[in-house]
C-alpha cells in the first residue's frame, strides 16, 4: 500500500519515450516529487501495440516498470495502440490525475515522430494551459543509441552475493561466476555503475542494471557459465 503524499494539490507527470534518457527523466521526477512531497506518474506513448514492441522498446519498458516499482512511484502508464497524437494522450492522462507539473526531455521532439509540424513543446504548452513545464537537457550524443553514454565494454562476470541475496559484478574469471557477458560503465562515475549484458541459453542479448557492483535488474534467465557448480 502506498503512503499518502503530503501534497495532494500538486502532481508530477514525467514523460518517457525509448532511449537512456528515459530513466534519467523518472529520477528527476522522483527528486522534484520527494522535495513537493507529492504523487509522481510516469507515461510513455506509442502507436504500435505492446506486443508488437521490438525487444529494445520491451527491455526500456521493462526497466522502467523496475525503476518505478523501486522508486514508489504512484503508477507507470503505458498508452500503447494510440491512434491520436502524444500531445492529445499527455493532456488526456494529465488531466485524469490532476498534473500541475510535466518533465520531458529535449529530445522528445525529434523522438515522437507524429509530431511533424511546429516545436512539440509549443503544441503540448498551447494544450496544457496552467500546468507548468519542465524541460530536462539532454546530451545530444543521447539520442542516437545508449550505448554512447558509457565507456567502452568490458567482459564481466556476475557472481552470487549471499550476504546481499543479489548478484555481484566481478572481472575475474572464477567457479563462482554464473553470467560472462559485456560490462559499459556510465561515463562520469567514479563506481561501477552501468548496464551488464549477456547472451542467454536462447542467443538472445539480455541487459540488467548495475550500481555499486550488484545487480539490481530481475535476473529470469538460467546462469550462461559452463560448469558453474
Amino acid at each position: 500500500m502506498k503512503k499518502i503524499r503530503g501534497r495532494m494539490d500538486e502532481s508530477i507527470l514525467v514523460c518517457v519515450y525509448y532511449g537512456p534518457n528515459g530513466e534519467r527523466l523518472i529520477r528527476r521526477g522522483h527528486k522534484l516529487a520527494q522535495i513537493m512531497d507529492c504523487p509522481l506518474y510516469v507515461l510513455t506513448v506509442d502507436a504500435l501495440p505492446y506486443d508488437e514492441f521490438d525487444a529494445e522498446k520491451s527491455g526500456y519498458v521493462e526497466r522502467w516498470k523496475e525503476l518505478c516499482d523501486e522508486l514508489d512511484v504512484e503508477d507507470f502508464i503505458i498508452r500503447d495502440n494510440e491512434r491520436r497524437s502524444s500531445v492529445k494522450a499527455i493532456k488526456e492522462v494529465a488531466h485524469q490525475h490532476n498534473i500541475t507539473q510535466i518533465i520531458i526531455g529535449q529530445s522528445a521532439q525529434n523522438r515522437w515522430e507524429e509530431i511533424t509540424k511546429g516545436s512539440f513543446v509549443n503544441v503540448l504548452l498551447r494544450e496544457i494551459t496552467f500546468i507548468d513545464l519542465h524541460i530536462v537537457s539532454v546530451d545530444r550524443t543521447l539520442k542516437s543509441t545508449d550505448d554512447m553514454i558509457y565507456e567502452k565494454g568490458v567482459r564481466g562476470f556476475l557472481q552470487k552475493d549471499e550476504e546481499k541475496e543479489a548478484y555481484r559484478l566481478s572481472f575475474a574469471r572464477s567457479k563462482h561466476n554464473l553470467y560472462e557477458g559485456i560490462f559499459y560503465k556510465e561515463i562520469g562515475t567514479d563506481f561501477n555503475n552501468g548496464i551488464f549484458k549477456f547472451v542467454n541459453s536462447k542467443g538472445k542479448t539480455c541487459q540488467v542494471h548495475v550500481t555499486e557492483d550488484i545487480c539490481t535488474g530481475k535476473l529470469t534467465d538460467p546462469p550462461n557459465v559452463k560448469n558453474h557448480n
